[in-house]
């Protein structure tokens, strides 16, 4: 028993790691089955308090699990789930013509940019060159150059491979523009598990699993950016308005549960400021210092009450109180800046008792992503909505900060913004952004410029708002929020505080969406139906099926035990390509299933090829033990030669191949590693183990078994 435990490991260890791999795939199918139960009862609910609470307990009890299934589960392809396809292009052509200067475009141009787009349609080649090759066709045989059309601002001497470059530049500034939207607004569409990649020079392709709606996601996609830019208003009002809230829906609460209400007096008490030693706060802590001594009241005359609600109650119960006497300021970390102070000195996780305790100063909110749903779904209910400053909107940041509990833990915070909802200015005013570095610290900025009128503008609204803070913002996401140091005259204009060149670089595309003309259109789209999809996954499910049970029977009869243990091997490559597509966020698609098919039958033939070989072996009158050994080393070069093919077919279809055909090489390279393990070290363990534990006789289909003595 002893020499076979490492041949007993060889075959547990693959089929336990398989397993595990799986195992994401299984509870996350069974957790959005509950999904669904829970969201059902929601829509069942008596009123919106209740609803919330229903989605809130199964986002507590299962929702960290859920995600971190959907992160490590096998993904299936559009044509197993269903959904869109799209393949947008970018109009690079409508870029060049917006660029050159109007008042100079004449015939001739045009006939540039016309003889452009005919050579472009079936090419994909840049179009810049093919603009560039044209243009030396026919316009600068009549005496026209680049620079009679295109001015960006430098000298008079610009040379023609300037422009050319400035045009390139523009013209991929275009494209990463445009995968930014899109991207950005497929994400806020609530789409699980997109694929949005570049294809090519000017194209994009999209994948949007469980999206049918044809019309609502043309709209979606060719929706022209809209970017604005927006006074903060995170100010002790906003605050105030949030304590408000909370009041309303303790109250929905009481109701709710038949308690009586509480009377409004007892809980207008003084707030208290804590600072946060952890980034969930869930606690109160007391101050030795009277809030009363440093806080200005929200309410002018009315003189705040500074009876502690939960005095004589332990930490515990204090902690508990709180939470339920609020119940949406809770959901959010409230950061304090208080007025004259300087923006490092921001007091952390401030907490207050009701809103008439709130303090004036500037403030600043974090949210953890998990949560912001349930944020969301509050203050849009009217009722809530009503007690928000009518001239504000709240809008989420684009970018997360990712903090790590005591374990390691990551979790996404945002930062979200009360805005004006009327914007300062709006993106068609800019015109260019550069990401560079200040060269006296070295750390990444972004300039941008503004046409005359924009520039007009811009120092009428910095100059009445200095050191307070403008959003940018696109398509109802905040991509920074700056604060204003000084009036800026001649409309350029410098933006510090980014983390990095990337973030940077972000900025940069978010704030020429508003200033580069390169639209986006749809060259095709294909629909794939849920039912469809379902059909699809049962044909394929019961195609492997019935492949695999032939195959199977087939070993088993024609080469009994052997065959059977070549059919264990073969159920363990199965369950690892499946297993290593899980742990590698794989795509299942219906050329992959062909794909795993493809590889039974390879492994079946491995084990043919080996199997043969014994029986020569055995009919030269060797023992079964030898006859093993030289059946596996006599078939090996055999078996490598026609994989190692067969593998680098697999490459060539997948650099070259797209789509369906890149799943179905990806699969058949998996499956060939795959079978080369198990049908090799798998199927040869099983011999090995069955001979140490004693047994004299294995059968290989042959009329008589040959003993191993």
């Amino acid at each position: 028993m002893k020499k076979s435990i490492g041949k007993i490991l060889l075959v547990l260890v693959p089929l336990i790691i398989a397993l595990i791999l799986l195992y994401p795939t299984y509870k996350a199918s069974k957790l959005e089955k509950l999904k669904q139960q829970y969201l059902e009862q929601a829509r069942k609910a008596k009123n919106p308090q209740d609803s919330l609470e229903i989605i809130e307990k199964f986002e507590k009890a299962y929702g960290q699990e859920l995600l971190d299934a959907r992160a490590n589960r096998i993904k299936l392809g559009l044509d197993l789930r269903g959904g869109m396809y799209v393949t947008l292009e970018v109009d690079v052509l409508k870029m060049l013509e917006e660029s050159a200067q109007r008042d100079a475009i004449d015939d001739i141009f045009m006939e540039v940019l016309e003889k452009t787009k005919q050579d472009a349609k079936n090419s994909d080649e840049d179009v810049v060159d093919i603009f560039k090759r044209n243009f030396d066709q026919i316009a600068r045989p009549k005496k026209k150059f680049l620079s009679d059309y295109y001015d960006f601002g430098g000298s008079a001497a610009e040379s023609e491979e300037d422009i050319i470059k400035k045009l390139k530049e523009n013209a991929q500034e275009s494209i990463d523009q445009a995968l930014q939207v899109i991207r950005q607004r497929v994400d806020k569409y609530g789409i699980s598990e997109p694929t949005i990649q570049k294809i090519g020079q000017r194209r994009i392709l999209l994948e949007l699993p469980g999206v049918t709606n044809e019309r609502e996601m043309r709209q979606l996609i060719q929706t022209t950016a809209r970017l604005e830019f927006k006074l903060v208003r995170n100010d002790e009002n906003l605050v105030a308005a949030f304590y408000k809230i909370d009041e309303l829906l303790k109250k929905e609460k009481q109701i709710s549960k038949g308690l009586p209400n509480v009377p409004e007096d007892t809980t207008k008490t003084s707030p208290e400021l804590k600072s946060a030693d952890t980034t969930k706060a869930q606690s109160i802590t007391k101050d030795t210092t009277q809030a009363s001594n440093r806080i200005d009241t929200a309410k002018q005359g009315e003189q705040p009450d500074t009876t502690d609600p939960y005095a004589g109650l332990s930490q515990e119960e204090k902690s508990k109180r709180y939470l339920e006497d609020h119940p949406f300021t809770t959901l959010f970390i409230t950061n304090f800046l208080p007025p004259n102070a300087e923006r490092t000195q921001y007091q952390r996780d401030v907490r207050f008792y009701n809103a008439s305790q709130v303090p004036k100063g500037e403030y600043d909110f974090e949210i953890f992503e998990d949560v912001w749903n349930k944020f969301e779904a509050i203050i849009n209910r009217k009722e809530v909505r009503a007690l928000l400053p009518y001239d504000v909107e709240i809008l989420r940041g684009a970018k997360p900060n990712i903090v790590k509990d005591n374990k390691g833990k990551e979790f996404k915070i945002y930062s979200f913004y009360a805005l004006k909802r009327e914007p300062e200015l709006t993106g068609e005013v800019i015109t260019d952004a550069i990401a560079t570095f200040d060269p006296t610290t070295n750390q990444p900025i972004v300039t941008m410029s503004m046409n005359a009128d924009g520039a007009d503008k811009w120092a009428r609204i910095t100059g009445a708002n200095i050191k307070k803070r403008i959003a940018i913002v696109l398509d109802n996401l905040v991509y920074s929020a700056p604060v204003v140091q000084q009036k800026i005259v001649g409309g350029n204009s410098q933006i510090t505080g980014m983390s990095s060149a990337d973030e940077a670089k972000l900025l940069k595309i978010v704030l020429k969406a508003g200033a580069l003309k390169a639209p986006v259109q749809i060259i095709e789209e294909r629909i794939v139906g849920p039912s469809l999809g379902e059909d699809s996954i049962q044909r394929g499910v019961q195609s492997l099926l019935i492949a695999a049970i032939l195959v199977l029977l087939f070993m088993m009869i024609y080469y009994s035990l052997a065959g059977i243990y070549a059919n264990v091997a073969v159920i363990i490559n199965v369950l690892l390509i499946i297993g290593i597509m899980a742990a590698f966020q794989g795509t299942l698609t219906l050329p992959g299933i062909a794909g795993i098919i493809l590889t039974i039958g390879m492994a079946v033939d491995a084990n043919v090829l080996i199997y043969e070989r014994i029986r020569e072996e055995l009919e030269k009158g060797r023992s079964i033990r030898s006859a093993i050994d030289e059946g596996y080393t006599k078939a090996l070069s055999a078996i490598l030669d026609s994989n190692i093919t067969t593998f680098i077919t697999g490459l060539i279809l997948y650099f070259f191949g797209t789509g369906p055909i890149q799943g179905f090489a990806m699969t058949l390279m998996i499956g060939i590693i795959t079978t080369l393990f198990t049908a090799i070290l798998i199927s040869k363990a099983l011999f090995q183990i069955t001979l140490n534990l004693g047994k004299t006789n294995i059968s290989f289909g042959q009329p008589k078994a040959v003993s191993s003595l």
